[in-house]
């Protein structure tokens, strides 16, 4: 899920980012448990260092300096980008997403951000033109592609063993839902469990089929059990959506908090072809980890099997990308896609 620190965004004046030979230097905004693992995965790789850190929770910068004793504690985030820095992991609560990436972009750092990228395709945009103008790579954590089980799925479809790929089933239940309040301000949120989870899985299915155009979406949603829409002023805790897509594959999504699953947590991407299918799901109610199945009528196949240490994979492959002096690249525009998908089913 989502940050639950709070950092305002205010505009930082450009400061260009110096080159090193040395270890590459990082900031991290943004330091609750998820920034706090980002931040641990990127200085145990050995591919960048801890420089500085922002968060207003004391708790987070105590737990902070447990890793990094040494880095500089910022009030800001002006205060952050005035460091010596290269790049800025941002893990704050999601209406400050796009902004923040934004100032750190046009002051000239490489940006990882936490999911969503923007509340709406709109801001989404407006942070990869940013990313665009400044010359800078932009990561997102979508951290499900990181996994080895999802890459050995994506690896059969590409390969063409599964034949034509004609329908995508997406599932995501969780039977826990956030514990703070801002989730449930669409304003703050940008929307509720399709957001917060499907955006993940929305992003596997149109990253696997090499993003194709989005014929058609419809979509349900539904909170505390009665039907909502965006008018309402409520985020949705369960919906389904349908996606059709212009190559032919109809994909199917599913996704909840607080669901009634009989485990903690639901998560699937399963891929059917004209040659069998291939599935990335959880075990056990697991939220960690994942297997990779290939089908073959009645037939299952296990092709990976846990343990997988996925957690800040993406970030530190992003982190080496920034340390091989990669700049912007088209990808990002991946991040818009999938936004519009979501805006799509929310009816906006």
């Amino acid at each position: 899920m989502a940050e639950e620190t709070v950092l305002e965004p205010t505009k930082a004046a450009a400061t260009p980012t110096v080159a090193s030979t040395d270890t590459l230097k990082f900031g991290f905004l943004g330091i609750g448990w998820i920034g706090r693992n980002r931040m641990e995965a990127i200085a145990n790789s050995g591919v960048g260092e801890v420089t500085a850190v922002a968060d207003p929770a004391p708790q987070n910068v105590e737990e902070a300096q447990k890793t990094a004793p040494n880095t500089k504690v910022c009030q800001t985030i002006n205060e952050l980008l005035e460091e010596d820095i290269e790049g800025v992991v941002i893990a704050t609560p999601s209406a400050f997403h796009a902004e923040q990436s934004i100032i750190a972009l046009e002051s000239g750092k490489a940006v990882f951000c936490q999911k969503p990228l923007g509340r709406y395709a709109e801001e989404t945009k407006r942070v990869v033109e940013a990313a665009r103008q400044a010359n800078t790579l932009l990561g997102v954590d979508l951290s499900y592609r990181s996994t080895v089980a999802m890459r050995k799925v994506y690896e059969l479809v590409k390969s063409g063993e599964l034949g034509n790929i004609y329908g995508v089933e997406l599932v995501f239940h969780n039977a826990y839902g956030p514990d703070k309040a801002w989730f449930y301000d669409p304003k703050l949120s940008g929307g509720g469990c399709v957001i917060d989870l499907g955006v993940h899985l929305v992003d596997l299915a149109l990253w696997t089929l090499d993003f194709p155009e989005v014929e058609n979406v419809t979509s349900s949603l539904f909170s505390k059990g009665k039907r909502v829409t965006p008018a309402d002023g409520k985020v949705e805790d369960y919906a389904t959506a349908s996606i059709h897509l212009a190559t032919g594959p109809h994909v199917q999504l599913s996704c909840s908090w607080n669901l009634p699953a009989g485990q903690e947590a639901i998560i699937s991407a399963t891929f059917y072809g004209t040659n069998g299918g291939a599935s990335f799901k959880n075990v056990n109610g697991s939220f960690y980890d994942f297997v990779a199945e290939r089908f073959w009528g009645t037939r299952t196949e296990t092709l990976v099997s846990p343990p997988d240490a996925w957690g800040g994979r993406a970030a530190v492959e992003w982190a080496e990308r920034v340390a091989n002096g990669e700049k912007f690249s088209e990808e990002a525009e991946e991040f818009v896609k999938v936004a519009e998908v979501l805006d799509r089913i929310y009816g906006r």
